[in-house]
């Protein structure tokens, strides 16, 4: 991290070091702050840059590509702060309640005006073998623009401020069901669930059809917004049970902490879903629904289930 386009300084002298870096310096996040402040800070030998926003600028909702938020620096608010101690400073310098009494501050240079820009990406990782992706965290880089640091003899000046990237971390997205999926009978609704998340596809009747498919001759439909409207929800505040299917108020509890939505398909490219029907039974049916290159979205984030996911095996009797 490096600042650039150095404008102005007005320095008594004293100083041995200008220019404020901390390039190979990872950021780091208070755990014991404040629940409306997230103060983040880079730790240097007898060097600690510190920087207070709201939490709500830390975000992992993403509506807009390169959305960036813009946080205006006051002393008061948005604050960042340059630290010089006379030791080796810690974490508990920074975050404690009640900082030990060493090594003490000895010169500090405080931000009193500019803008904190903030934009957040997210962050995948990818199966090689089956090529689904998924959601890891965020990287949130931020930069200061025009931002003025008051200093004890005067003031410096810099136009662009690299403070550097904070990743955040999120709850994996496990998608952990068997393969033996339920079906309302009053919708076209076939589900899987465990004790906190669920993948729903409301499904065209005419793919789960009492017919025994010819071999190698699945029926096929495209994931889309009115017909195959495939959901994966996130619960917490109770456990999941199949009773809160197939309701015709949906239940509040537990609650939907996160919903991800089928990303329409497109023929012969993505979004496929593939239907086998098999008879071994005079009446019974058993239809293996396959998911080919379907991805997920929430807001502008999405992730894959791969190139051929199995949904599971749906059964039904005929009359």
């Amino acid at each position: 991290m490096v600042l650039l386009a150095f404008i102005n300084a007005c320095d008594d002298g004293n100083l041995t070091q200008e220019d404020i870096s901390f390039d190979q310096v990872n950021t780091q996040r208070c755990t014991n702050t404040s629940s409306n402040n997230t103060l983040l800070y880079k730790l240097k030998d007898q060097e600690a840059l510190i920087m207070e926003i709201p939490n709500t600028s830390i975000v992992t909702e993403l509506t807009a590509a390169n959305d960036t938020i813009e946080l205006d620096i006051s002393a008061t608010s948005n604050r960042v702060v340059y630290r010089f101690y006379n030791g080796a400073v810690a974490t508990d310098n920074i975050c404690e309640t009640i900082a030990p009494a060493t090594p003490i501050i000895t010169e500090q240079w405080t931000a009193t005006s500019g803008i904190i820009q903030i934009v957040t990406t997210d962050s995948k990782s990818t199966n090689e073998t089956t090529g689904a992706t998924r959601i890891d965290g965020y990287n949130h880089n931020i930069v200061l623009k025009n931002v003025t640091f008051e200093k004890p003899n005067g003031t410096q000046v810099y136009e662009t401020f690299s403070f550097g990237n904070y990743t955040t971390s999120i709850t994996s997205l496990k998608l952990n069901f068997d393969q033996t999926l339920e079906k309302c009978t009053s919708s076209n609704d076939v589900y899987n669930n465990n004790a906190s998340e669920a993948l729903i596809l409301t499904i065209d009747p005419n793919l789960i059809l009492n017919e025994a498919t010819p071999l190698n001759t699945p029926r096929t439909g495209l994931i889309g917004t009115s017909s195959n409207i495939l959901t994966y929800k996130l619960f917490t505040g109770g456990v999941l049970t199949g009773d809160y299917f197939c309701q015709s108020i949906t239940p509040t509890t537990p609650t939907v902490s996160e919903q991800w939505n089928g990303v329409a398909g497109v023929s012969n490219v993505s979004g496929i879903i593939e239907v086998t029907t098999t008879t071994n039974v005079p009446g019974s049916y058993k239809h293996t629904i396959v998911l080919k290159k379907v991805s997920l979205q929430k807001g502008i984030v999405s992730f894959s289930l791969g190139n051929s996911y199995t949904l599971g095996d749906v059964y039904t009797t005929s009359n």
